[in-house]
């Protein structure tokens, strides 16, 4: 059993109550710089252990990992002292904010010999996880193209201050979950050309950067894919359209995974047409508090995938790797938001000294 250590409580919440949850983790400490929120976390878990100096969680030897949720600009300095500590590391995404700290944490890794993985939570969906099987055994045939969107009404969240400031982009925040979907399948993608907007309603909200987006990627193959995001206005009922989707269209098929929804449909080479819900079970499985906010289910199902990769020394994907590469490909469309113009992801590399062989690509 793996030994846990959570830093981050406001998104680390999942996380406390999947490990809680889970047979390959214990949880020893759990640890953010806001006192009033370990307070607030230990009373809802009945956990006692909190910490607001992730130097406790560093040196004690009673912590095999630190899985991380802090803001996006802190996440290297934080895997960073992890791995120089001896501790195999869980972060979310986006993976890093700064591509010119790759390498260091590349040779790091290498050298600490611990595991990192990203938690590109989303993948760990049933839909998602359903989807990736069938294809996986060759339902839909050859993969021809994807396309996956996130839309959200999310004008609440600019109520937070944070959101409102000029580095808040949900190009980062929100569209990391289709683009990660596109790489799952399409890992190659070589260039990208996209176009964004800020909205009537973002802007009114003081909102600094594109809250409406649309992109196109091709990959070295020249296989195409699309991607959308929409963040500040109204979305259709959820029984008509799921405010996140991934569908791939095959040579023989076609398949549709939703999110919050737990529904799946397929159209296999036989010609057969379902769609697929999950129960009251598996919905509490995944849906742990109020309404459907935070992704408990998902986070425990990754949690036990890593700890799995780590006993059984496999590679547990989104890795270190993938999670520069995803970081490189979102940056590209942000330089072709900014331009207008056609991103080759190479630029983007070679811009901050990452070679493709380093990344496995």
């Amino acid at each position: 059993m793996l030994r846990l250590g959570i830093l981050g409580l406001g998104e680390g919440r999942s996380t406390i109550s999947a490990s809680l949850s889970s047979r390959k983790f214990k949880l020893i400490q759990i640890c953010d710089a806001n006192k009033k929120l370990c307070e607030e976390r230990a009373l809802e878990f009945d956990f006692k252990n909190w910490t607001t100096n992730y130097e406790d969680m560093l040196t004690s030897d009673k912590i095999d990992m630190i899985a991380i949720y802090t803001p996006d600009h802190l996440h290297f300095e934080h895997i960073k002292l992890a791995l120089e500590h001896g501790k195999h590391v869980v972060c979310t995404k986006p993976f890093i904010d700064d591509l010119t700290q790759a390498n260091e944490l590349l040779e790091l890794a290498k050298k600490s010999r611990k595991k990192i993985f990203v938690g590109q939570s989303s993948r760990f969906f049933e839909p998602a996880k359903r989807q990736k099987k069938d294809f996986d055994e060759g339902l839909i045939g050859e993969l021809i193209t994807i396309e996956s969107h996130y839309h959200a009404d999310h004008r609440w969240f600019l109520e937070k201050g944070w959101s409102l400031k000029q580095s808040f982009k949900w190009l980062y925040g929100g569209l990391s979950h289709p683009v990660d979907f596109v790489r799952w399948y399409m890992p190659d993608i070589e260039e990208v050309m996209g176009y964004g907007m800020l909205s009537s309603n973002g802007l009114k909200a003081g909102l600094k950067n594109q809250d409406t987006m649309h992109f196109i990627f091709k990959a070295k193959d020249g296989r195409i894919a699309r991607v959308s995001g929409a963040y500040t206005g109204p979305t259709q009922p959820a029984n008509r359209d799921s405010g996140m989707s991934c569908i791939l269209r095959g040579t023989e098929g076609a398949s549709q995974a939703d999110y919050h929804e737990l529904r799946y449909s397929v159209t296999t080479k036989t010609g057969e047409e379902k769609i697929i819900t999950w129960g009251d079970s598996t919905l509490k499985h995944y849906f742990r508090f109020e309404g459907q906010s935070h992704h408990a289910g998902e986070y425990q199902n990754y949690l036990d995938y890593f700890a799995d990769s780590i006993n059984n020394n496999f590679t547990a994907y989104p890795d270190l790797k993938e999670g520069i590469g995803t970081v490189a490909l979102l940056q590209a469309m942000d330089k072709s938001l900014e331009t207008g113009l056609p991103v080759k992801v190479d630029e983007i590399l070679k811009a901050n000294h990452i070679t493709r062989e380093s990344i496995g690509l």
